[in-house]
Protein backbone atom coordinates (compact mmCIF):
# COMPACT_ATOMS: atom_id res chain seq x y z
CA UNK A 1 0.00 0.00 0.00
CA UNK A 2 2.85 2.26 1.18
CA UNK A 3 4.23 1.81 -2.89
CA UNK A 4 1.12 2.24 -4.42
CA UNK A 5 -0.55 5.02 -2.48
CA UNK A 6 -3.19 7.17 -4.47
CA UNK A 7 -3.17 10.95 -4.73
CA UNK A 8 -6.66 11.72 -2.89
CA UNK A 9 -8.88 14.43 -5.12
CA UNK A 10 -8.20 17.56 -2.51
CA UNK A 11 -8.82 21.38 -3.64
CA UNK A 12 -6.83 23.22 -1.86
CA UNK A 13 -9.97 26.43 -2.93
CA UNK A 14 -12.65 24.14 -1.12
CA UNK A 15 -11.41 24.31 2.33
CA UNK A 16 -9.51 22.89 5.45
CA UNK A 17 -6.85 20.20 3.78
CA UNK A 18 -7.01 18.25 6.91
CA UNK A 19 -10.84 18.04 7.23
CA UNK A 20 -10.65 16.77 2.87
CA UNK A 21 -7.97 14.17 4.33
CA UNK A 22 -9.94 12.58 7.15
CA UNK A 23 -13.17 13.00 5.06
CA UNK A 24 -11.34 10.99 2.16
CA UNK A 25 -9.83 8.22 4.43
CA UNK A 26 -12.89 7.61 6.29
CA UNK A 27 -14.62 7.17 2.96
CA UNK A 28 -11.95 4.45 1.88
CA UNK A 29 -12.35 2.47 5.23
CA UNK A 30 -16.24 2.96 4.99
CA UNK A 31 -16.07 1.59 1.29
CA UNK A 32 -14.02 -1.43 2.45
CA UNK A 33 -11.61 0.02 -0.11
CA UNK A 34 -9.25 0.45 2.98
CA UNK A 35 -9.27 -2.76 4.98
CA UNK A 36 -8.86 -3.43 8.63
CA UNK A 37 -4.96 -4.42 9.37
CA UNK A 38 -4.11 -1.83 6.18
CA UNK A 39 -0.70 0.02 6.93
CA UNK A 40 -1.33 3.58 5.63
CA UNK A 41 1.84 5.22 4.06
CA UNK A 42 4.07 6.99 6.00
CA UNK A 43 3.41 11.09 6.91
CA UNK A 44 6.22 11.90 4.36
CA UNK A 45 4.74 9.43 1.32
CA UNK A 46 1.38 10.81 1.88
CA UNK A 47 2.46 14.53 1.75
CA UNK A 48 4.70 13.86 -1.11
CA UNK A 49 1.57 11.78 -2.73
CA UNK A 50 -0.75 14.38 -2.45
CA UNK A 51 1.41 17.62 -2.18
CA UNK A 52 0.62 19.18 1.00
CA UNK A 53 2.31 20.09 3.44
CA UNK A 54 3.92 17.14 6.87
CA UNK A 55 2.12 19.04 9.13
CA UNK A 56 -1.42 18.48 7.26
CA UNK A 57 -0.97 14.77 7.33
CA UNK A 58 0.27 14.57 11.21
CA UNK A 59 -3.00 16.59 12.02
CA UNK A 60 -5.17 14.07 10.08
CA UNK A 61 -3.97 11.16 11.36
CA UNK A 62 -4.25 12.43 14.54
CA UNK A 63 -7.72 13.04 14.03
CA UNK A 64 -8.02 9.85 12.28
CA UNK A 65 -6.76 7.97 15.70
CA UNK A 66 -9.05 9.86 18.21
CA UNK A 67 -12.21 9.16 15.52
CA UNK A 68 -10.36 5.40 16.39
CA UNK A 69 -10.87 4.50 12.03
CA UNK A 70 -6.71 4.71 12.13
CA UNK A 71 -4.57 2.91 15.08
CA UNK A 72 -0.56 3.19 15.95
CA UNK A 73 2.13 1.27 16.72
CA UNK A 74 5.51 2.64 17.59
CA UNK A 75 8.45 1.74 15.35
CA UNK A 76 5.89 0.77 12.53
CA UNK A 77 3.42 3.64 11.69
CA UNK A 78 0.16 3.50 11.15
CA UNK A 79 -2.82 0.95 10.68
CA UNK A 80 -6.66 1.08 9.91
CA UNK A 81 -8.13 0.11 12.89
CA UNK A 82 -10.88 -2.21 13.58
CA UNK A 83 -13.70 -0.19 14.13
CA UNK A 84 -15.32 0.29 17.39
CA UNK A 85 -18.69 -0.98 16.87
CA UNK A 86 -19.83 -3.73 14.30
CA UNK A 87 -21.07 -1.20 12.13
CA UNK A 88 -18.98 0.35 9.47
CA UNK A 89 -17.54 3.40 10.79
CA UNK A 90 -19.24 6.44 9.67
CA UNK A 91 -17.54 9.34 7.61
CA UNK A 92 -16.91 12.32 10.01
CA UNK A 93 -19.52 15.36 9.07
CA UNK A 94 -17.84 18.15 8.10
CA UNK A 95 -18.39 21.62 7.18
CA UNK A 96 -19.11 22.30 2.98
CA UNK A 97 -17.44 25.68 3.19
CA UNK A 98 -15.75 26.70 0.28
CA UNK A 99 -13.24 28.20 2.72
CA UNK A 100 -11.92 27.44 6.10
CA UNK A 101 -9.50 27.81 8.31
CA UNK A 102 -6.59 25.52 10.59
CA UNK A 103 -4.32 26.75 12.95
CA UNK A 104 -1.27 26.07 9.91
CA UNK A 105 -3.41 28.41 7.46
CA UNK A 106 -1.12 30.52 5.48
CA UNK A 107 -2.99 33.32 5.52
CA UNK A 108 -2.30 33.63 9.22
CA UNK A 109 0.97 34.33 9.15
CA UNK A 110 1.88 35.65 5.36
CA UNK A 111 0.76 39.29 5.77
CA UNK A 112 -0.49 39.55 2.19
CA UNK A 113 -4.35 38.35 2.99
CA UNK A 114 -7.09 40.98 2.33
CA UNK A 115 -8.80 39.82 5.42
CA UNK A 116 -8.33 41.21 8.69
CA UNK A 117 -5.76 39.13 10.48
CA UNK A 118 -7.41 39.56 13.83
CA UNK A 119 -6.28 35.98 14.97
CA UNK A 120 -2.26 36.69 13.43
CA UNK A 121 0.40 36.82 15.35
CA UNK A 122 1.51 39.83 14.24
CA UNK A 123 1.57 43.44 14.43
CA UNK A 124 1.53 46.26 11.82
CA UNK A 125 4.96 46.98 10.46
CA UNK A 126 4.44 50.79 12.00
CA UNK A 127 3.92 49.64 15.59
CA UNK A 128 7.39 48.03 15.21
CA UNK A 129 8.72 51.13 14.10
CA UNK A 130 9.70 50.33 10.64
CA UNK A 131 12.48 52.76 10.10
CA UNK A 132 14.51 51.33 12.10
CA UNK A 133 14.06 47.77 10.65
CA UNK A 134 14.21 49.11 7.17
CA UNK A 135 17.26 50.93 8.20
CA UNK A 136 18.81 47.86 9.49
CA UNK A 137 18.21 46.09 6.94
CA UNK A 138 19.75 48.59 4.42
CA UNK A 139 22.52 48.84 6.39
CA UNK A 140 22.86 45.03 6.10
CA UNK A 141 22.92 44.59 2.49
CA UNK A 142 25.96 46.22 2.30
CA UNK A 143 27.97 42.95 3.75
CA UNK A 144 31.50 43.15 3.02
CA UNK A 145 32.45 41.21 -0.12
CA UNK A 146 34.78 38.75 1.74
CA UNK A 147 31.74 37.31 3.66
CA UNK A 148 29.82 36.48 0.45
CA UNK A 149 32.40 32.96 0.63
CA UNK A 150 30.88 29.99 3.08
CA UNK A 151 27.94 29.76 4.66
CA UNK A 152 28.77 31.38 7.72
CA UNK A 153 29.20 30.59 11.44
CA UNK A 154 27.23 27.78 12.46
CA UNK A 155 26.59 29.50 15.70
CA UNK A 156 25.19 32.19 13.64
CA UNK A 157 26.67 35.85 13.37
CA UNK A 158 29.14 36.87 16.22
CA UNK A 159 28.38 40.22 16.74
CA UNK A 160 24.97 39.49 17.17
CA UNK A 161 25.52 36.59 19.68
CA UNK A 162 27.93 39.19 21.60
CA UNK A 163 25.37 41.89 22.00
CA UNK A 164 22.19 39.21 22.62
CA UNK A 165 24.91 37.71 25.38
CA UNK A 166 25.18 41.30 26.87
CA UNK A 167 21.81 42.23 26.80
CA UNK A 168 20.82 39.05 28.48
CA UNK A 169 23.81 39.61 31.44
CA UNK A 170 22.18 43.47 32.00
CA UNK A 171 18.26 41.88 32.11
CA UNK A 172 18.26 38.21 33.40
CA UNK A 173 21.30 35.70 33.61
CA UNK A 174 25.15 35.32 32.85
CA UNK A 175 26.25 33.93 29.46
CA UNK A 176 28.26 33.24 27.30
CA UNK A 177 28.28 34.63 23.29
CA UNK A 178 29.31 30.75 22.38
CA UNK A 179 26.15 29.36 24.47
CA UNK A 180 24.07 31.09 22.00
CA UNK A 181 22.77 29.36 18.75
CA UNK A 182 21.21 31.79 16.29
CA UNK A 183 17.76 30.14 14.42
CA UNK A 184 14.94 30.95 11.93
CA UNK A 185 12.96 32.05 14.86
CA UNK A 186 11.98 30.53 18.01
CA UNK A 187 9.87 27.35 16.30
CA UNK A 188 13.08 26.53 14.12
CA UNK A 189 14.34 26.82 17.76
CA UNK A 190 11.68 24.28 19.15
CA UNK A 191 12.41 22.33 16.17
CA UNK A 192 16.46 21.56 17.16
CA UNK A 193 15.31 20.71 20.60
CA UNK A 194 12.94 18.02 19.74
CA UNK A 195 15.56 16.70 17.20
CA UNK A 196 17.98 17.06 19.92
CA UNK A 197 16.88 15.35 23.08
CA UNK A 198 13.57 13.37 22.27
CA UNK A 199 12.76 10.23 20.21
CA UNK A 200 9.63 9.05 19.01
CA UNK A 201 6.78 7.62 21.84
CA UNK A 202 9.03 9.98 24.11
CA UNK A 203 6.41 12.00 26.52
CA UNK A 204 6.79 16.16 25.86
CA UNK A 205 4.79 18.62 28.63
CA UNK A 206 2.99 21.49 26.65
CA UNK A 207 0.58 24.38 28.33
CA UNK A 208 -2.53 23.86 28.03
CA UNK A 209 -3.79 26.35 26.39
CA UNK A 210 -0.55 27.03 24.52
CA UNK A 211 1.33 27.77 21.54
CA UNK A 212 -0.60 26.04 18.40
CA UNK A 213 2.28 25.05 16.44
CA UNK A 214 4.28 23.98 18.85
CA UNK A 215 1.39 20.79 19.31
CA UNK A 216 1.84 20.02 15.87
CA UNK A 217 5.28 20.01 16.05
CA UNK A 218 5.82 17.85 18.96
CA UNK A 219 3.09 15.53 17.41
CA UNK A 220 5.47 15.52 14.21
CA UNK A 221 8.18 13.74 15.92
CA UNK A 222 6.41 11.25 17.39
CA UNK A 223 6.23 12.34 20.68
CA UNK A 224 3.32 12.20 22.95
CA UNK A 225 2.57 15.58 24.18
CA UNK A 226 0.64 15.80 27.84
CA UNK A 227 -1.28 19.10 28.01
CA UNK A 228 -0.29 20.66 31.46
CA UNK A 229 -3.68 23.09 32.22
CA UNK A 230 -2.88 26.63 32.15
CA UNK A 231 -5.05 29.21 33.64
CA UNK A 232 -5.35 33.00 35.01
CA UNK A 233 -3.84 31.27 38.18
CA UNK A 234 -0.97 30.05 36.06
CA UNK A 235 -0.05 26.12 35.95
CA UNK A 236 -1.88 23.07 37.93
CA UNK A 237 1.53 21.63 39.35
CA UNK A 238 -0.48 19.43 41.25
CA UNK A 239 -1.44 17.77 37.95
CA UNK A 240 2.01 18.25 36.29
CA UNK A 241 3.11 16.49 39.78
CA UNK A 242 1.10 13.61 39.13
CA UNK A 243 1.56 13.09 35.14
CA UNK A 244 5.18 13.39 35.29
CA UNK A 245 5.65 10.63 37.53
CA UNK A 246 2.95 8.49 35.50
CA UNK A 247 4.77 9.43 32.59
CA UNK A 248 8.21 10.06 33.01
CA UNK A 249 8.28 13.09 30.08
CA UNK A 250 11.76 13.96 28.94
CA UNK A 251 11.03 17.49 27.98
CA UNK A 252 8.51 20.75 28.92
CA UNK A 253 7.64 23.90 27.11
CA UNK A 254 6.72 26.84 28.69
CA UNK A 255 6.06 30.21 27.98
CA UNK A 256 6.56 32.17 31.03
CA UNK A 257 5.91 35.51 30.15
CA UNK A 258 3.04 37.05 28.52
CA UNK A 259 2.06 33.33 27.52
CA UNK A 260 0.51 32.78 24.71
CA UNK A 261 -2.93 32.42 24.22
CA UNK A 262 -3.62 34.18 27.40
CA UNK A 263 -1.08 37.06 28.44
CA UNK A 264 -0.61 35.74 31.54
CA UNK A 265 3.24 35.74 33.33
CA UNK A 266 4.02 32.99 35.74
CA UNK A 267 4.93 34.15 39.73
CA UNK A 268 8.50 34.02 41.28
CA UNK A 269 6.97 30.90 43.73
CA UNK A 270 5.49 28.87 40.90
CA UNK A 271 8.81 28.93 38.47
CA UNK A 272 10.80 27.70 41.39
CA UNK A 273 8.63 25.19 42.69
CA UNK A 274 8.46 23.79 38.15
CA UNK A 275 12.29 23.76 38.64
CA UNK A 276 11.84 21.40 41.68
CA UNK A 277 9.93 19.21 39.53
CA UNK A 278 11.96 19.68 36.81
CA UNK A 279 14.69 18.41 39.12
CA UNK A 280 12.89 15.84 40.78
CA UNK A 281 11.30 14.22 37.97
CA UNK A 282 14.37 14.59 35.80
CA UNK A 283 13.35 16.51 32.91
CA UNK A 284 14.43 19.14 30.46
CA UNK A 285 12.63 22.97 30.34
CA UNK A 286 12.33 24.88 27.00
CA UNK A 287 11.71 28.45 28.35
CA UNK A 288 9.80 30.17 25.63
CA UNK A 289 10.96 33.55 26.09
CA UNK A 290 9.99 35.65 23.21
CA UNK A 291 8.01 38.15 25.06
CA UNK A 292 10.28 39.21 28.05
CA UNK A 293 11.09 42.67 26.46
CA UNK A 294 7.14 43.19 26.21
CA UNK A 295 6.62 42.17 29.89
CA UNK A 296 7.84 44.00 33.27
CA UNK A 297 11.65 44.28 34.55
CA UNK A 298 11.59 41.80 37.34
CA UNK A 299 9.29 38.94 36.20
CA UNK A 300 9.94 35.30 36.71
CA UNK A 301 12.59 33.80 34.69
CA UNK A 302 13.42 29.98 35.00
CA UNK A 303 16.74 30.71 32.74
CA UNK A 304 17.55 33.03 35.23
CA UNK A 305 16.99 30.59 38.24
CA UNK A 306 18.70 27.33 37.15
CA UNK A 307 21.84 28.92 35.21
CA UNK A 308 21.40 27.08 31.65
CA UNK A 309 21.58 23.82 33.51
CA UNK A 310 18.12 22.07 32.78
CA UNK A 311 16.22 24.75 31.36
CA UNK A 312 16.82 25.95 27.24
CA UNK A 313 16.26 29.72 26.56
CA UNK A 314 14.57 30.37 23.75
CA UNK A 315 14.26 33.94 22.53
CA UNK A 316 13.08 35.70 19.40
CA UNK A 317 12.67 38.69 17.63
CA UNK A 318 9.34 38.54 15.73
CA UNK A 319 7.36 40.14 18.33
CA UNK A 320 9.73 43.08 19.01
CA UNK A 321 11.12 43.85 15.53
CA UNK A 322 9.62 42.30 12.47
CA UNK A 323 8.58 38.13 11.60
CA UNK A 324 9.53 38.52 8.68
CA UNK A 325 13.52 38.93 9.29
CA UNK A 326 13.49 35.45 10.86
CA UNK A 327 15.84 35.59 13.69
CA UNK A 328 16.13 33.90 16.93
CA UNK A 329 18.45 31.44 19.61
CA UNK A 330 18.27 29.01 22.19
CA UNK A 331 20.43 29.76 25.13
CA UNK A 332 22.00 25.98 26.28
CA UNK A 333 24.64 24.76 28.71
CA UNK A 334 28.07 24.16 27.23
CA UNK A 335 27.44 20.58 27.35
CA UNK A 336 24.39 20.46 25.48
CA UNK A 337 25.19 23.37 22.84
CA UNK A 338 27.37 21.39 21.22
CA UNK A 339 24.69 18.70 19.75
CA UNK A 340 22.19 21.52 19.18
CA UNK A 341 24.86 23.20 16.75
CA UNK A 342 25.33 19.82 14.99
CA UNK A 343 21.53 18.83 14.40
CA UNK A 344 21.16 22.86 13.34
CA UNK A 345 23.80 21.70 10.76
CA UNK A 346 22.46 18.45 10.27
CA UNK A 347 18.76 20.26 9.39
CA UNK A 348 20.07 23.06 7.68
CA UNK A 349 23.68 24.34 7.69
CA UNK A 350 23.60 27.61 8.95
CA UNK A 351 21.20 30.41 9.26
CA UNK A 352 20.93 34.01 6.92
CA UNK A 353 23.97 36.34 8.56
CA UNK A 354 22.17 39.21 6.40
CA UNK A 355 19.14 38.84 8.89
CA UNK A 356 21.17 38.39 11.81
CA UNK A 357 23.22 41.62 10.72
CA UNK A 358 20.00 43.24 10.45
CA UNK A 359 19.17 42.56 13.79
CA UNK A 360 22.43 43.46 15.37
CA UNK A 361 21.88 46.67 14.10
CA UNK A 362 18.35 47.27 14.82
CA UNK A 363 19.01 46.29 18.70
CA UNK A 364 22.22 48.10 18.37
CA UNK A 365 20.63 52.02 17.36
CA UNK A 366 20.23 54.19 19.74
CA UNK A 367 16.03 54.77 19.73
CA UNK A 368 15.43 50.63 20.01
CA UNK A 369 14.75 50.95 23.99
CA UNK A 370 12.52 54.11 23.46
CA UNK A 371 11.06 51.85 20.37
CA UNK A 372 10.08 49.26 22.70
CA UNK A 373 8.81 51.42 24.93
CA UNK A 374 6.93 52.67 22.81
CA UNK A 375 5.28 49.65 21.68
CA UNK A 376 4.18 48.38 25.10
CA UNK A 377 2.35 51.24 25.40
CA UNK A 378 0.62 51.21 22.19
CA UNK A 379 -0.06 47.66 23.13
CA UNK A 380 -1.46 48.57 26.53
CA UNK A 381 -3.83 51.10 24.89
CA UNK A 382 -4.90 48.32 22.22
CA UNK A 383 -5.57 45.74 24.81
CA UNK A 384 -7.83 48.11 27.00
CA UNK A 385 -9.65 48.92 23.38
CA UNK A 386 -10.06 45.39 22.34
CA UNK A 387 -11.60 43.96 26.08
CA UNK A 388 -13.76 47.17 25.98
CA UNK A 389 -15.29 46.68 22.22
CA UNK A 390 -15.26 42.72 22.75
CA UNK A 391 -17.54 43.36 25.92
CA UNK A 392 -20.18 45.05 23.21
CA UNK A 393 -20.30 41.27 21.70
CA UNK A 394 -20.84 39.98 24.97
CA UNK A 395 -17.68 38.40 25.38
CA UNK A 396 -14.94 38.17 28.59
CA UNK A 397 -11.35 37.67 29.06
CA UNK A 398 -10.67 34.01 29.82
CA UNK A 399 -7.80 35.66 31.67
CA UNK A 400 -5.94 38.84 32.63
CA UNK A 401 -3.37 39.42 30.51
CA UNK A 402 -0.29 40.84 32.15
CA UNK A 403 0.64 42.71 28.96
CA UNK A 404 1.50 41.92 25.56
CA UNK A 405 -0.26 41.29 21.97
CA UNK A 406 -3.18 39.01 22.65
CA UNK A 407 -6.34 39.11 24.45
CA UNK A 408 -8.22 35.30 24.80
CA UNK A 409 -11.98 36.35 25.06
CA UNK A 410 -15.28 34.39 24.46
CA UNK A 411 -18.54 33.26 25.48
CA UNK A 412 -19.48 31.12 28.45
CA UNK A 413 -21.40 29.14 27.14
CA UNK A 414 -20.47 25.14 26.06
CA UNK A 415 -19.44 24.61 22.16
CA UNK A 416 -22.09 22.39 20.42
CA UNK A 417 -21.89 20.47 17.21
CA UNK A 418 -23.89 23.55 15.49
CA UNK A 419 -22.28 26.08 17.61
CA UNK A 420 -18.71 26.36 17.70
CA UNK A 421 -15.16 28.19 17.71
CA UNK A 422 -14.40 26.34 14.17
CA UNK A 423 -17.66 26.62 12.91
CA UNK A 424 -17.35 30.78 13.84
CA UNK A 425 -13.55 30.90 12.48
CA UNK A 426 -14.91 29.53 8.75
CA UNK A 427 -17.67 31.57 8.92
CA UNK A 428 -15.40 34.76 9.74
CA UNK A 429 -13.31 33.90 6.74
CA UNK A 430 -15.76 34.34 4.52
CA UNK A 431 -16.43 37.36 5.87
CA UNK A 432 -13.30 38.50 5.82
CA UNK A 433 -11.71 37.79 9.14
CA UNK A 434 -9.02 36.15 10.52
CA UNK A 435 -9.97 34.19 13.54
CA UNK A 436 -8.29 31.97 15.87
CA UNK A 437 -10.62 29.89 18.24
CA UNK A 438 -9.43 28.38 20.87
CA UNK A 439 -9.45 24.93 19.18
CA UNK A 440 -6.24 26.01 17.65
CA UNK A 441 -4.61 26.15 21.76
CA UNK A 442 -5.92 23.25 23.22
CA UNK A 443 -5.53 19.59 23.63
CA UNK A 444 -8.38 19.18 26.20
CA UNK A 445 -11.93 19.63 25.32
CA UNK A 446 -12.96 23.23 26.42
CA UNK A 447 -16.41 24.45 28.32
CA UNK A 448 -16.75 27.23 26.39
CA UNK A 449 -16.10 29.26 23.39
CA UNK A 450 -13.54 31.62 22.81
CA UNK A 451 -10.94 33.47 20.42
CA UNK A 452 -7.81 34.64 20.56
CA UNK A 453 -7.48 38.32 19.40
CA UNK A 454 -4.58 40.53 18.20
CA UNK A 455 -5.09 43.77 19.95
CA UNK A 456 -3.15 45.34 16.97
CA UNK A 457 -6.58 44.92 14.47
CA UNK A 458 -9.43 43.90 17.11
CA UNK A 459 -11.03 47.41 17.89
CA UNK A 460 -12.60 48.03 14.77
CA UNK A 461 -16.76 47.85 14.50
CA UNK A 462 -16.70 45.24 11.15
CA UNK A 463 -15.21 42.62 14.14
CA UNK A 464 -17.79 43.52 16.54
CA UNK A 465 -20.81 43.03 14.36
CA UNK A 466 -19.51 40.00 13.04
CA UNK A 467 -19.20 38.58 16.70
CA UNK A 468 -22.83 39.27 17.75
CA UNK A 469 -23.96 37.42 15.08
CA UNK A 470 -23.09 34.69 16.78
CA UNK A 471 -23.40 35.75 20.18
CA UNK A 472 -25.09 32.48 22.42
Amino acid sequence: MSDTWPMLAIDRKRGSLVDQIVAAVSAMVQNRELRVGTRMPSVRLFAKANNVSTFTVVEAYDRLLTLGLLSSRRGSGFFVAQPRTASAPQTPTIQATPIAIDALTPDLYSGVSDALPVGAGWLPPEWYGEETVLDAVRHAMRIPANRLRGYGHPLGFPQLRQRLAGNLADELFAVEPDQLLLTHGATHAFDLILRTLTRPGDTVFVEDPGYSNLLSLVRHHGCVPVGIPRTDAGLDLEFLGAQAAATQPKLMFVNTVLQNPLGTSLSQAQAHRLLGLAEQFDFWIAEDDIYRELATRGDASLAAMDGLRRVIHVGSVSKTLSPVLRVGWIGASNSLLPELVRVKMLAGLTTSEINERAVYDAISARGYRKMIERLTERLQTGREATIERLADAGMAPVARARGGMFVSAGWNAPPTPEWNGKLIADAAVRAGILLSPNDFFMLRQSDSVWFRFNVAYADTPVLIDFLKGYQP
